[in-house]
């Protein structure tokens, strides 16, 4: 286990590591989208990953990094969703227990999820405070260790695997890639990924107007707290953590803010012109290079489409 920032071979061990357990998922190409952005656009397809989500991959690379000492008594952690099921499958493969803290109101299909992986689930108030309140009350019940969802180098060199993957399999140069940002693991390992990768790639952000913690953190140099929460983002609500941060800060090009109605509507093209089930969350970056086309028009645009874990009974159209 490392405590630092990970480095090119960090990344290359984690790539080697979660390789057996997930998809290389597929890049997708939309002629329709193309023509609409004035960009050429290629979408990494995290909503096929094993689980639904990216976080596939930094969950199982945290909990396969941990020592046995460390395994003994099983993990614990807190998510609205994707990072809970993450670590409930990664700890079923390795055939530890899971305790996950989920808020009341997550999506039904991330909370039968997790169950069906074997998880005990918790359920909490949807605070950042509620959730480590809970969290802390099992760790230490159980002795469990915890894996943040997305404050940990471990978990960011995971989510860094994506990115790497998106570089090596486009099949061109990449000017850009989009990530949409809520704690910042994805982006960050994103970021880190370009940066050892493919240093002349510019990675940028999409987040909801409803959840704008980076944005401002960025701008101002310290990490703030969103203003208000009130998107359908449900996956982006979190603010960045101490470990994220820094590596946002320094890598990362900018972070573009996108409404609900934006959101919305990309998640439309996806499913109805790609034929892509993708949740609001995985539709940021989309939406991002949407509303600014013409800052990316005649690029070559990563999106990373994170997830697809939507609640087929609650779609926003």
């Amino acid at each position: 286990m490392s405590d630092t920032v990970p480095v090119k071979e960090t990344i290359e061990a984690a790539h080697q590591l979660v390789a057996p357990f997930i998809h290389r998922t597929p890049i997708a190409t939309s002629r329709f989208l193309n023509d609409l952005t004035g960009a050429e656009l290629f979408f990494k397809c995290e909503n096929l990953q094993k689980i639904g989500a990216f976080k596939a991959r930094g969950g199982l690379n945290a909990i396969l990094t941990l020592p046995e000492d460390k395994l003994k008594n099983g993990v614990a952690t807190h998510s609205s969703g994707n990072h809970a099921q993450a670590i409930a499958f990664a700890a079923a493969k390795v055939g530890v227990k899971a305790y996950i803290v989920m808020p009341e109101n997550s999506p039904s299909v991330k909370i039968s999820a997790v169950q069906d992986y074997g998880a005990e689930v918790t359920f909490c108030e949807n605070t950042p405070e509620a959730r480590q309140e809970a969290v802390d009350a099992i760790v230490a019940r159980t002795g469990a260790t915890f894996i943040h969802p997305f404050n940990n180098y471990q978990v960011i060199a995971g989510q860094a695997t994506a990115s790497k993957e998106l570089i090596e399999d486009a099949g061109t140069q990449l000017d850009v890639i989009m990530a949409p940002v809520g704690g910042g693991g994805l982006l960050s390992g994103t970021a880190l990924t370009a940066h050892y990768f493919s240093p002349e790639t510019k990675v940028y952000a999409g987040e909801p107007e409803g959840a704008a913690d980076a944005v401002l953190s960025f701008r101002s140099d310290k990490i703030e707290k969103a203003p208000y929460i009130n998107t359908i983002a449900d996956g982006l609500l979190t603010y960045l953590g101490d470990k994220t941060f820094p590596i946002i800060k320094s890598q990362v090009t900018d972070i573009l803010t996108v409404s609900d109605e934006e959101i919305i509507t990309a998640m439309r093209y996806l499913w109805e012109r790609m034929k892509l089930v993708v949740e609001p969350s995985g539709a940021v970056s989309l939406a991002a290079v949407l509303k600014n086309r013409e800052q990316f028009a005649g690029q070559k645009v990563g999106i990373i489409i994170s997830g697809g874990n939507v609640d087929l009974g609650k779609l926003p159209f």
